[in-house]
Formats: structure tokens, sequence, C-alpha cells
């Protein structure tokens, strides 16, 4: 679509809405800027806006008036689909679009986009890694901090864009293409969105909606869900397993990560010559692998690439050894599945500091993972008695409660014995206690540093 002189009507005015403003301006459209809150200061959000771009910014009730000639809607990802607001603009007619839509309509290279519950930012940014010494222009954006519309008007028909894409940004996506999808996995997460496991699930494949037998989806062969979704998606489905051989795509047979199309059967690299470690960070690299091979990626740079390849920050990141004690910050584990991934990682007796937001997951199966690993978990946050409840009726007893993170990292400092480690793995989101979850792992790692 064509928006240059078109009335966008842009919800939120955090990140995703200012960038959405950005571009809009770049492109010649005429911009308003909307948020229900009317207790916003329109000075400060002006402050925000990049020089050159320019919108009418309105706060509080949307009137009727503001729909008048309105072209478009662009909402942010925190802004839900069946919301008053979106039910007003399906009302009048007007198209609804999110960032990654409006973005993908001024993309002029190859687009390579990654979606799942859990090894999301990994993957995306060991894609971004290999592409780029590859030698090809490349641009690493989406869920992962680095705004699609912010980098879109730099794209060239010889570039790559790999972009991280949550359910949320799934939900607003219509002519979106990627040459090749990835969908890593698919665990309960977001249900206070989704509702339902199915919706969630239709969401996440949404990322392939668009794509034809010449373009490539890479899933998860272990999960049964996205097993099902490659015999039926209209991509050519490529898989990645730890635990099977696959036809076409990426397994591991020992320490040994091989890739076959088929035909003829490849190393890729020993899981022993990488610096990530845990059975979650094989299937980002068996992913990641999978992906830049269908991008016509040499193996050896795959390799190299993997090589020398460390952990993303809040994802199992080493803080430090204190007294025979080690810590680690893995404040991304927002589910239950991203904590037992990170358990799982573990190779020895792990305090747990656990606890937050509620999106309505259970932890049942996250207790179940503790075995002979965590001898301790410190909770907090709005889900520390469910968290103990689930605890408890498993027979696990041995809890603290604390009700700043600070707190927990001091608790841990006490209980913690040489040889052991302390381990952040909320299993939870951040928001009831920080903006963000790098604003928590951030915390976490200063509070660790201040011991």
């Amino acid at each position: 679509m064509n928006l240059s002189g078109k009335k966008v009507i842009v919800v939120g005015t955090g990140i995703s809405g200012i960038g959405a403003v950005k571009l809009l301006c770049e492109v010649g459209a005429q911009a308003v800027l909307y948020d229900g809150n009317d207790k916003l200061d329109k000075a400060e959000i002006e402050s925000r806006l990049p020089e050159g771009a320019e919108a009418d910014i309105v706060l509080g009730t949307m009137e009727d008036s503001l729909l008048d000639s309105a072209d478009l809607a662009v909402i942010s990802p925190g802004v839900p689909i069946d919301s008053p607001v979106v039910v007003k603009f399906n009302e009048k007619n007007i198209p609804v679009w999110g960032e990654i839509e409006l973005a993908y309509n001024y993309e002029k290279g190859i687009v390579a986009a990654i979606t799942g519950t859990n090894g999301k930012t990994t993957t995306t940014t060991l894609v971004g890694e290999i592409i780029k010494a590859w030698g090809r222009e490349t641009f690493v954006v989406g869920n992962i901090g680095n705004s699609y519309t912010a980098e879109v008007l730099k794209t060239t028909e010889g570039s790559v864009t790999v972009a991280e894409i949550s359910s949320f940004q799934l939900e607003t996506v219509h002519e979106f293409h990627p040459k090749v999808s990835a969908i890593l996995n698919i665990t309960p997460d977001h249900l206070n969105r989704h509702y339902t496991m199915e919706n969630y699930a239709a969401v996440k494949e949404r990322i392939a909606a668009n794509q034809t037998k010449d373009d490539f989806v890479v899933l998860n062969y272990d999960d049964e869900v996205l097993r099902r979704f490659g015999e039926v998606t209209t991509a050519t489905p490529v898989y990645f397993s730890r635990k099977h051989h696959v036809n076409h795509g990426t397994y591991l047979e020992g320490t040994m990560i091989k890739y076959t199309d088929g035909a003829k059967v490849i190393d890729v690299i020993d899981v022993r010559d990488m610096l990530l470690f845990g059975a979650h960070n094989h299937e980002n690299v068996m992913a990641a692998a999978a992906i830049c091979i269908q991008m016509g990626v040499p193996v050896g740079i795959i390799a190299d690439t993997i090589r020398s390849f460390k952990a993303v920050e809040h994802r199992i990141e080493y803080v430090r050894t204190l007294d025979g004690v080690e810590y680690y910050n893995d404040s991304k584990g927002t589910n239950p599945d991203s904590t037992i991934k990170a358990i799982e990682a573990m190779p020895k007796k792990t305090i747990l500091i656990a606890g937050g937001y509620d999106k309505h997951s259970e932890f049942d199966e996250m207790i179940k993972c503790f075995k002979d690993t965590i001898i301790e978990l410190v909770l907090l946050g709005v889900t520390k008695d469910k968290i103990a409840a689930a605890a408890r009726e498993q027979g696990f007893e041995n809890i603290r409660f604390v009700e700043t993170l600070k707190e927990a990292v001091e608790v841990c400092r006490e209980d913690a014995r040489e040889g052991q480690i302390v381990l952040l793995s909320p299993a939870c989101a951040s928001w009831d206690m920080f903006k963000s979850y790098e604003e928590r792992g951030k915390l976490f790692k200063q509070y660790v540093n201040e011991l």
C-alpha cells in the first residue's frame, strides 16, 4: 500500500508507536498518535518523537471524528486485537496493521523470520551473526529490541532482514512473506492474551501463512503441534530434532549436529566445540543452521560462527563466581518451559529465584523437573504463592519468600554453598515489579556484583 498522503492512526505511545510514526512521516503519511491513557503528558510524548517526525497526539476517549477519513490503523504489540479500540476500527472498515506489517510494506530485501515460545532471541541473534559473516548486509530486527520500522528503509535488494517476531506481532500480519520462517517450539505462554493453546498455536503459525512451496519453514520435529503443521503448511518444511533423524533438516547424532537434504548428509558442528551449553541451545543452533542453509550460506561459515558465539544477555548468562558459588542471569525465562530448559542446563545443585507477573501459566511441569538439581526455591512477585502451592503439592518444601529482587540475592548469598549455583529464571513476566525482563536482569547482575 502506498501510504503517502494517507491518514494513519498509530495506537500506543511506546517504542513501537514512536517508531511507526517516524516511518510514516518518512514516507509522507499523515500520522495521528493515539493512546487511551489521558494521564500521559503530551509534551513528554512530543519530546520522544525523532527529529522530522510530526504527529497529532490524541489522548483519552477515541471520538468517532478521529476515525473520519482514516485510511489505516497501526497498533502496538501491547494492544490486543479484541480491544475496544480495534473493534472500532473494524466497525469502520479501517485496516489494522502492526509494526511488522507496516515495516514489511517497505522491505526491499530477503526476510528470515523467527518465532516460538522460547529460544527466539538466541536463534535470531545467531542467524544474524552467520549472515553477517557470509558478507551480506544484515538487519536484525523485531522483538529483539531493534525496531523493524527504524531499519526497513535502509534495506536493499541484496540485504537480509532477520526478524524475531512475537505472537502479539503475528496477530496483525497480512501480506508479510518471509523467504525462510521458523517456529522453534510451542508451549503454554501468554494465555491471558490468547486464551487457549489452540489460539496461541494458530497465531504462531501465521508466520508462514503467505509462504509458497518455493519458501521454507523450519520446524521443531520434536514438537508434536509443529510436526502436524509441517504436514499442512504451504511452504516447504525443513525440520530440526534432538531426538530423531529427519528426512530434510538438522539433527543430533551423538554429539554431532548433521544436516541432510534427503540425498546427502553433512556434518555441521560438534556440540562440544560450542560455547553455548544446554540441550535447549542445541535446538537453537540446529534451527539457526537449518535457516541459514536454506538461505544459501556455506556450512563452513555457519560452523565457524557457531563456534565463537556466546549466550545472549539475560539467557542463562554467567554473572560471576563468589566463594565457589556461580550466579546465572536467566531473566528472559518468562514462562515455565523456558525455566525448565534453564534448570536442565544446570550441572550442579542449584537455588532457583522465581516468580513475577501472572500470565495464567501452570507450574506443575516446572516443579517436576527439579529432581535432584533444585535444592531451594526463592520466590517473589505476584505468582509466588501459586508457585509455592505447586511445589508443596509435589512435596518440595524448601521455599523462601522475599519482597524484592535485592532481598532474593541476599538470601541466596546466605544459603548457597561452595560448588552450588544461584539461578534467576523467574518463569514469569517482569511487569509486576519491573519495566521489562531486561531491567530485571540488569538489576540482578548489579545486586550480585555488589555482594
